[in-house]
């Protein structure tokens, strides 16, 4: 009798034991889990901030804007480019001896304008220079490596023969000019479509390489090309 009483004492003093670290391990992870004392809202928590919170790189990324140096290039090449082909629209009236060459002149200056004002509030917004009126388009400045010759843009012997023709004469050379500049403003607009990130400079670089190659099969028909 004694020894079973022993046993049942030593079989209490086991189980009370075991309940009493299973009681501290308790408390223990309650307290493990945070301040509020609740390990697992504490650590769910936790994740949901992490899930909502914006990473280092992605607010970079943002405040970039979403575009790029290829994006800055294409806008700051684009802008003078553009210009000059409103200069030369501009020449058309009193000069051009067919009302095609004329009434073409009038629909690239009316395309080419808003086009330039976009342009211009993009790298505004986006902290870049807009290049200055008259400024010429250089290409060590704004990245368009490899574009040299390969722009179109007219000379300023060029600009002043255009300016001194009239008639037949100056159809002829408004409108193998303008194939020329427009053969420079697609190349632009294919880097900027291949390079770009800012979508809507991308969107406009697609609709330059539609509109303008129009333009080009139309130019080469007048001249007798198509």
């Amino acid at each position: 009798m004694k020894i079973e009483r022993s046993l049942v004492r030593r079989t209490v003093a086991v189980a009370a034991a075991g309940a009493t670290a299973l009681v501290l391990a308790a408390c223990g992870g309650a307290g493990d889990g945070g301040s509020d004392g609740s390990a697992g809202h504490g650590g769910h928590s936790a994740a949901a901030s992490a899930t909502a919170s914006p990473t280092p790189s992605a607010s970079a990324s943002d405040a970039q804007g979403g575009h790029n140096a290829a994006d800055v290039a294409f806008a700051k090449g684009m802008i003078p480019h553009h210009r000059q082909a409103v200069e030369m629209a501009d020449l058309a009236p009193g000069r051009a001896g067919s009302p095609e060459v004329e009434k073409l002149a009038a629909e690239i200056k009316k395309a080419q304008d808003p086009e330039i004002r976009t342009l211009s509030g993009w790298l505004t917004a986006w902290g870049e220079e807009v290049p200055a009126e008259g400024a010429a388009m250089d290409h060590s400045s704004h990245g368009m490596d490899g574009m040299d010759g390969m722009d179109g843009m007219m000379t300023d012997q060029e600009m002043r023969g255009l300016e001194d023709a009239s008639g037949e004469a100056f159809d002829t050379a408004f409108l193998e000019l303008m194939v020329k500049h427009h053969e420079g403003a697609l190349a632009m607009a294919e880097t900027e479509r291949a390079d770009g990130a800012f979508a809507p400079a991308k969107k406009m670089a697609a609709q330059i390489i539609t509109s303008q190659s129009a333009e080009i099969e139309r130019m080469n028909g007048l001249l007798g090309k198509g």
